[in-house]
């Protein structure tokens, strides 16, 4: 049995550890609670864009667009988004699995692909495992995410795909579904369907008035803008999903962490007042022995 001062100083560094790690789950817990909102303030915005472009396809007669065309795959850009920090339980370990488990049934050569890597953890995965990526410096993943931290990467994939560099961009991430549950996402970001831009009933049904829209200069080229902006709006929105599921996997593990922790404690304490209880029992059998001898 290990003497009572080495049970007290593990005791009080269990006890420094688990004050640590519920700070944690309480900051985390407030970063969820933002990232939610933020989330459910962005949804409208994909909304709304999704019924503009709607509009510009039954509008604008027979148009198209190389993002709406599949073609013959010969080079995937995969991006994954994880996160820069750790300690978020299984977050990012399951994101990564899921991804070398799809390299490794649909990738016999790695010069079939090339990688985008957003956040700390994701790069450093890539690079561990060689992965073929297309940018040279962490692209960091910062709480209060926004469209400048990967602009540079949002356009040089949309460039690519335009340009014939890739024919397919693929989206990992973790699909935020509520704080217990964060599943992971395999998603086709390019190239695009035309279900997305399907109207609404609102704007279809019977009995509605139906409005009469003029582009300017025409279809065609309102179509050319909106379409690269919509694609960034998607990403970003799986992105917002990300950060929610990360925050919600680092609350859910540091309380986990919590509770273990203080049921560490309560074995310590047991353990401790047994080791007291030994040496009390030895010192009394050594005044009575003592005591004994003198008689």
């Amino acid at each position: 049995m290990k003497s009572m001062r080495d049970i007290k100083k593990r005791m009080n560094a269990t006890e420094k550890t688990s004050q640590i790690t519920k700070a944690m789950h309480m900051v985390s817990a407030a970063k969820l609670k933002k990232a939610e909102r933020a989330i459910h303030a962005f949804r409208p915005l994909t909304e709304k864009f999704s019924r503009v472009l709607s509009r510009v396809f039954a509008g604008g007669g027979d148009i198209s667009h190389p993002m709406l065309e599949g073609r013959e795959v010969h080079k995937v850009l995969y991006i994954l988004v994880a996160s820069d920090r750790g300690l978020a339980g299984p977050f990012n370990n399951r994101l990564f699995k899921a991804f070398d488990e799809h390299v490794k049934a649909n990738h016999p050569d790695k010069e079939e692909f090339e990688v985008a890597a957003l956040g700390f953890k994701a790069y450093h995965f890539a690079k561990r495992r060689d992965y073929p990526l297309i940018h040279e410096d962490v692209i960091q993943m910062r709480d209060d995410v926004q469209f400048v931290d990967f602009q540079s990467l949002s356009d040089r994939f949309v460039k690519g795909y335009l340009s014939g560099s890739f024919d397919q961009v693929e989206v990992f991430y973790n699909h935020f579904v509520n704080t217990l549950t964060q599943d992971v996402k395999h998603q086709t970001l390019l190239p695009l369907e035309a279900s997305p831009f399907i109207a609404s009933e609102e704007e279809n049904g019977e009995g509605t008035y139906k409005n009469i829209y003029y582009y300017e200069p025409d279809a065609k080229t309102v179509l050319f803008q909106l379409l690269p902006m919509y694609v960034v709006h998607i990403l970003y929105g799986m992105i917002l999903e990300s950060k929610a599921s990360e925050h919600a996997a680092r609350m859910m593990a540091m309380k986990s962490a919590t509770d273990n922790a203080k049921e560490l404690i309560k074995d310590l304490k047991l353990h401790y007042n047994r080791a007291r209880q030994s040496a009390i029992t030895i010192e009394l059998t050594d005044i009575i022995g003592g005591a004994e001898a003198v008689k």
